[in-house]
């Protein structure tokens, strides 16, 4: 009746695929093949099949509940590599909770499903959108329009570089221009900008050479940044809004290399502890739970309490599956039991080495370590960590170490992923760069708190105050660092973002990396890539303190 009344008018039926066992259905009036959520193995699938000839839609993907979506730009590679899949529709735009009015503290109060005592309801699945209810942008929404840049220049392998335009009917030249940032550590060592017509001349789904002049590089990281910019103002997009950005790195990336202060680093121990001290400092060592247990420099505490091993993370809306599984196993429980501590010097440090494991009460071991700590005579350490993991347990949420510090080191300045939350499979909205920030700026404040607020790929961060702090240096793979006023105990506790009270101290977290974020909370796995599940990896750094 459709295709009789308006031919013109596409069709398609998610549930095509689902019929009754011996029933031929016809598919003759369909356009495309429609489904939801289905992951990049089965889209690829679908597309290398050539018995299919319809177009493959997603008519909803990539589930942007909370802390997400994290998986965009793999089906955005699938919508270039094959003609055949269209791609699809997020779900969904925005966030849908009810403004309830602030609270004596001045704080905005959204309710959602079961709030108000109704039945049915489905709680907090309303809030699954790029926008929060008031239209103020998700990291998601900023992770989206990076994804879905209007052009994208890479690097060849001979050093040149290369744009593609991404748009399917309007020519590069006639729709934007480009700035761009050379920099070193962060530190921008030049710039310039590309108005030219014949340079931008690029076709819908061409490509072709771009001419930028570098400069001779110094030592240190360096990256160019090219940002894309409107050429012409429209109804919707006003003239030089920012469109997206590519970043490219020019050289490699180079681990922080510890070069031990000269002098004597010197200690005690008895059967439960080890006490290094050296010019101005004295940290005591736990030998059961092989962590430092009290660390103070010019007799200021530095910790607040006994430092901890850390697999656990508050769950984000996308971990609603995976994380009973993480509970049956009690990650969100573990108590460190360490079986030997070996304590000598060396060249004027003083060198501590553990073997322990990581487990819950009655359950068996999550992780296997060897651990050890070398402690120059400036209170500076040198931290190896070699992880083993029980393959009979799911994937790990994070690994890392944590710090409760005091409320006064807060602020935070790093290089790494930035200025937003990043995440191994959710970074395109930030760059490598050199950022500084309050802690409570690092938090992003979800309506139901989880997770949040990571930065990825960090060579280095410093999180201080007018009382000292702690500088961290990857020394081997960069790392990923949370801080935060709440402990991830309060944000998994907490219903809803106005109930938080802060908990007196700068929670610090070093971690190894955390696995990715995804889109399970409706859509599918998260994908291997992006799984904490390695059986074995080395977490290296140095933990300097700062005064």
């Amino acid at each position: 009746y459709l295709k009789s009344v308006d031919k013109t008018r596409l069709t398609h039926y998610e549930n095509d695929y689902i019929y009754p066992e011996g029933h031929q259905p016809d598919y003759s009036n369909l356009d495309t093949y429609s489904r939801m959520y289905s992951s990049c193995e089965d889209v690829e699938k679908y597309c290398l099949d050539e018995n299919n000839k319809r177009p493959f839609i997603l008519c909803e993907y990539s589930h942007a509940m909370g802390n997400g979506p994290g998986d965009l730009e793999e089906y955005l590679q699938l919508t270039e590599k094959y003609d055949k899949f269209c791609g699809g529709c997020v779900w969904e735009w925005c966030d849908h909770a009810i403004y309830m009015g602030k609270t004596i503290d001045g704080r905005d109060k959204f309710y959602y499903g079961g709030d108000f005592g109704e039945f049915p309801h489905d709680g907090n699945f309303c809030m699954d959108g790029l926008v929060y209810p008031d239209r103020r942008p998700h990291t998601g929404l900023k992770e989206y329009k990076n994804v879905i840049r209007p052009a994208r220049i890479t690097r060849r392998d001979d050093g040149s570089f290369a744009i593609k335009n991404m748009l399917d009917f309007v020519n590069l030249k006639d729709y934007l221009y480009i700035r761009y940032e050379i920099t070193c550590g962060g530190e921008v060592i030049g710039s310039g900008e590309i108005r030219d017509v014949d340079a931008l001349d690029v076709q819908p789904h061409s490509t072709k050479n771009l001419d930028v002049k570098l400069p001779v590089l110094p030592s240190g990281h360096c990256f160019i940044r090219f940002v894309y910019y409107r050429k012409h103002g429209s109804e919707l997009v006003p003239e030089n809004y920012e469109l997206g950005f590519d970043q490219i790195e020019l050289n490699q990336y180079i681990p922080y290399e510890f070069e031990p202060a000269t002098g004597e680093a010197d200690y005690w121990e008895n059967d439960k502890f080890a006490v290094v001290w050296g010019q101005d400092f004295k940290y005591t060592y736990n030998k059961l739970t092989g962590v430092f247990e009290k660390m103070t420099c010019n007799g200021v505490a530095m910790i607040e309490q006994p430092m901890q091993y850390n697999i656990w993370r508050a769950p984000t809306d996308n971990d609603r599956n995976i994380k009973n599984k993480w509970i049956a196993c009690g990650y969100d429980r573990i108590i460190p039991r360490t079986y030997k501590t070996e304590i000598s010097k060396h060249d004027g440090m003083v060198v501590i080495k553990s073997v322990l494991s990581i487990s819950a009460i009655y359950l068996q071991r999550i992780l296997e370590i060897e651990g050890e700590w070398q402690i120059d005579a400036e209170g500076r350490i040198y931290c190896k960590l070699d992880v083993r993991k029980n393959p009979a347990t799911p994937f790990l949420p994070r690994f890392g170490i944590r710090m409760f510090l005091p409320k006064e080191m807060d602020m935070a300045e790093f290089f790494g992923y930035g200025p937003y939350e990043s995440y191994i499979d959710k970074r395109r909205a930030s760059y490598m760069g050199l950022f500084k920030m309050p802690v409570r700026d690092c938090h992003e404040d979800y309506l139901r708190p989880q997770e949040n607020g990571s930065h990825y790929g960090c060579e280095w961060v410093k999180v201080s105050g007018f009382a000292g702090g702690w500088e961290v240096k990857a020394t081997g793979k960069p790392l990923s660092f949370n801080v935060s006023p709440y402990t991830q105990e309060m944000l998994a506790g907490a219903k809803h973002n106005f109930e938080l009270k802060e908990s007196g101290y700068t929670i610090f977290c070093i971690d190894y990396r955390q696995s990715g974020i995804g889109s399970n909370s409706c859509g599918p796995d998260l994908m291997e890539k992006y799984q904490l599940n390695e059986p074995s990896f080395t977490f290296e750094f140095c933990l300097n303190p700062v005064r």
